[in-house]
Formats: C-alpha cells, structure tokens, sequence
C-alpha cells in the first residue's frame, strides 16, 4: 500500500453568528489581496513605460548583499498611496498581501522604517529634480492641445514639530502651525504639473511665483498654457508682471480693498452693466491700484440677491438689521476680476467660475490621496511625498480617463469600483493565474471596462511593436485628449523622455 500524502493540519474555530455556527480556519500561505483588479492597473503601467523609467532613474544606490531594491521601495510606496494611505505606518497593512507585489516586479514589500529612510537618503536636490521630470512626462504629451493652468495655495495642519511647521494662515484651524503646498494644476484635465511644499506661513502668492514661473519656463513654447487663473491672492502686481514679462495671459480675482469698492461705486449706477451667466451682470473697465505701474483691464460682476437678509451689528450691544423682503430695494452680491485678455464680459465670468473645478481636485488630494499625511520631520521629505503622491495621481487619473472617458471619477468612487475584488493568485503548468471575486455593487460595469482598457493596450501594443512610429504611451494621450478634450492632434504627442541615468 502506499503512503498516504501529508496532510497540513490548521486549527479550526467555530464562531456563533445570528446566521447559525461557522467554522473559521486562518490560512497564512495563500496568495491573496484584496485589490485583485489591481492587475489592469500594473498592465497600464507596464505596457506605457511609465513605471520602469520611474524605477530606473531612481538617485537612489543601495550596496550590501541584504539591500532592498529600488523596484521592492518604490513599488511598497506605490501600494501605499494607491490604497489610500495617509501615514507610512499603514504600510504593514499591505506587507501580507500576496499577489500585488509580484505584479509589480518586486520581491517583496518592504517594511516603512525602509521606506522613510530611503525617502530621506536621497538628496534634497536630486530627490526634487527626479520626481519633477516624472511629473512632467506624466503630463507634457498631453499638453499640445490648448489648456489653461490653475493655481492655489493649500493648507496641510500638523500636530508635531515638524520642520517648516509654522503658524500662518490657516482658515478652519487658525493658530495651528501648518505645511503650506503650492500646486500647479491642468484644468479640466486635473492632472498635477508640479507642487512646492513651504512652512506654514509662506502660503502668500509672492511664495507662489517663482515655482510658478520656473513651472512655465520648462515648458516649450507649443506646450505652455494660454492661460493661467487663480483666486484673490494672486490679483497682486508681483504676480501680474511676471506672467506679463512672458506674454502669458491671466485671469485673477481681485480682492475687495478701499480702492476696489471705490471703482465699483463708480461703476454702480451705470446702465451699460451687460450679461455675465448665471443671473450675474458684468461691466468692463480699466484700474489702478497703490503699487500697479500701469492700468489694468477689470471686469466687476454683481448679481442681485434673493430671498430675506439678515444683518448683524459689530458692536458693544450687539443688534441685528433684518432687511425685509417687502422693502423696496436691491441687493447684491459682487466680485472684481482682472486680466489681460480682450474677450467679452460673457466669456471671462464663465471662464473664472470653471476655475471652481480645480478645487475639487485639490480637495481631493488632501482628503482623499496622501497630501494630508506622509508626514516627517524634515521638509525634505514632505516635499518628496508630495510629488510622490501627485504622480501616483497623475498615473491613476489618466487609467481612469481612459476607462471611462465620459466622467471624472474621484478617488472616493474610483478606487473602490475599479480595485475592489478578492483576488486568489494559483499556479499550474508554470503559468499564474488570478480568480478574481469582484466586490463592488457596480462589478459588473467595472469588468467591462476594465477588459476593454486591456484589449486597448494589447492592440496598440501590437501596432507599436509592427509600425513603431507611435508607443503605447503616445495611443494613450491621443485616446484620452480626442476623447475628453476633443482635441485633433495636429501632430502625435511626442514619446516620454529617456529618463533613465546612463550606463556605466
């Protein structure tokens, strides 16, 4: 008789639920994760070229014959982000998984002491210069067709003793020291062009300029925004005069100071006030205010208010003026732009109200992606982890452009339909294989579009490998800028960079 095969035995609990008594058995040998889709992720990542160039011109050399790789480092860190981590402690939730890493390439994932210390090996200078030329291979191809360029100013709080953690303006938590994050935005695209950490208290647009200008001297000629917008804090002369020293068009806010309210008393009674969308009316003019040294164009814009008013007085006995609806009088609500452009009222008031969208995209790499966390001592690093995070953005936001071409899809609803589903990773014949269990309400939807993505890339693999005048990487752009901007190209997008540091 033969010998009967080992067995491995696993402990078994049996558990009391309402639905009746399970039995529960740990397994700690199966290759599983619960983003099991991830898989269509990596092959975008993969078949582009995007990621290995990012591995590849890593400044980071490792020496020892028990060294992490730059691949097991940047790919755990990679991981993180995705999952929507906002602490490099959260990295021990995915060290267990067993099949994202092997997509990767990787060995393993490694531990976040390695990843904060290989964070903070790399050089201040290099580290920047790095993550900026990935930054901008992520966005430049698509940049042929005409966009325009958002700015702003974000607040990070901190609650350490943070280096560049400094109290300054901080309008939901005043007092608390904070990082302030200067990012330079595609509209509509909502991709991330670049991204200045400062202390707390350098959040001013003057702080903003230079990274904003040293944002639009890279770029070519045929590639830079024709226009560039942003709120009432960057409505100031330093600002204003650097774009106009580079013919850069702009659009600002203005904020309402004497000389401002003094211009719309002026205007005020006017009749020529003319159609701004809305229910808002605009009137264009020139101004110039302490510190222009020349005039500028203007457009203020009021629109009337409805309903009851409420007024309270600022005083020792504090009182309130209830403005009833029965009196007979207007009342407005009214904002003060300035430009360079020559267009019409109706054109400009829509053209800054779009500007709305960008703040969601700030607001979702704050709440939703690792720009409220990946916090350290230094500012090195934090400035490092901002990049970091804007690409893994980046990379992800052009994934799901390209599944679903007809929607901008946030983090908060694309991670969850596009990478939620068990995954059990096996093998036979040598050849891997995924059982995915899909763990979505929508998974049905998400698996349509997800193998549609895949047969995408194959084909265009094929036709680059065949006729290689376009890579995989220019078929994405084209895909994404004819489809969401409606753009012809006139000329294909041109291939990323060689990135990667010369051989030895």
């Amino acid at each position: 008789m033969g010998e009967s095969k080992r067995r491995v035995t696993r402990e078994t609990l049996g558990v009391e639920t309402s639905g009746g008594r399970v039995q529960v058995r740990w397994d700690h040998d199966a290759a599983t994760t619960p983003f099991g889709p991830l898989v269509f992720f990596v092959e975008f990542l993969t078949l582009t070229g995007v990621l290995d160039r990012w591995i590849a011109s890593c400044p980071l050399m490792y020496r020892g014959p028990h060294r992490s790789t730059n691949r097991d480092i940047l790919g755990t860190w990679l991981l993180s982000v995705l999952s929507g981590h906002r602490r490099y402690a959260h990295i021990t939730t995915i060290r267990a998984d067993g099949v994202s890493p092997d997509l990767l390439g990787m060995t393993q994932a490694v531990s976040e002491d390695t990843v904060r210390r290989a964070l903070d090996a790399r050089e201040d200078t290099a580290g920047a210069d790095w993550m900026q030329a990935h930054l901008d291979a992520s966005v430049q191809p698509l940049l042929s067709a005409p966009w325009r360029l958002d700015v702003d100013v974000t607040v990070k709080p901190l609650y350490g003793t943070q280096e560049g953690a400094e109290i300054g303006y901080n309008p939901k938590k005043p007092g608390r020291p904070s990082h302030a994050y200067h990012p330079y935005q595609v509209a509509g695209l909502r991709l991330i062009l670049g991204v200045d950490v400062e202390a707390g208290n350098e959040s001013h647009s003057n702080r903003t300029l230079p990274g904003l200008l040293r944002c639009i001297d890279r770029l070519p000629e045929a590639q830079r925004p024709k226009l560039v917008r942003g709120d009432a804090g960057f409505g100031t002369a330093p600002v204003m005069a650097g774009l106009e020293a580079r013919h850069m068009p702009y659009l600002f806010k203005l904020r309402l100071t004497k000389n401002v309210k003094r211009s719309i008393q002026k205007v005020f009674w006017n009749d020529d006030w003319g159609d701004a969308g809305q229910g808002w009316e605009g009137r264009a003019g020139e101004l110039v205010l302490t510190g222009w040294t020349t005039a500028r164009r203007v457009v203020v814009l009021r629109r009337p208010l409805t309903g009851d008013v409420l007024l309270a007085e600022e005083s020792h006995q504090l009182g309130l003026a209830f403005v009833e609806s029965g009196v007979p009088a207007k009342r407005y609500e009214y904002a003060v732009l300035v430009t360079d452009l020559p267009h019409a009222v109706l054109t400009l008031a829509p053209l800054y109200r779009d500007r709305a969208d960008s703040e969601n995209a700030f607001d979702e790499l704050k709440n939703q992606w690792g720009w409220g966390g990946f916090t350290t001592q230094d500012i090195k690093r934090c400035r490092l982890s901002a990049r970091g995070v804007a690409l893994a953005y980046n990379w992800w936001s052009l994934f799901v452009r390209l599944a679903n071409p007809t929607a901008r899809l946030e983090a908060i609803t694309s991670r969850p339909f596009l990478l939620a589903g068990v995954a059990r990773k096996t093998r036979h014949a040598g050849q891997p294989s995924l059982t995915i269990v899909p763990m979505h309400g929508k998974g049905t939807q998400a698996i349509r579009l997800l193998t549609q993505v895949s047969h995408l890339l194959k084909v265009w693999k094929s036709i680059a490998e065949r006729l290689p005048l376009k890579s995989v990487w220019q078929y994405v752009c084209e895909r994404i800028a004819t489809r969401v901007t409606g753009y012809n190209w006139p000329t294909p997008p041109k291939p990323l960079p060689d990135l990667c540091p010369e051989s030895p």
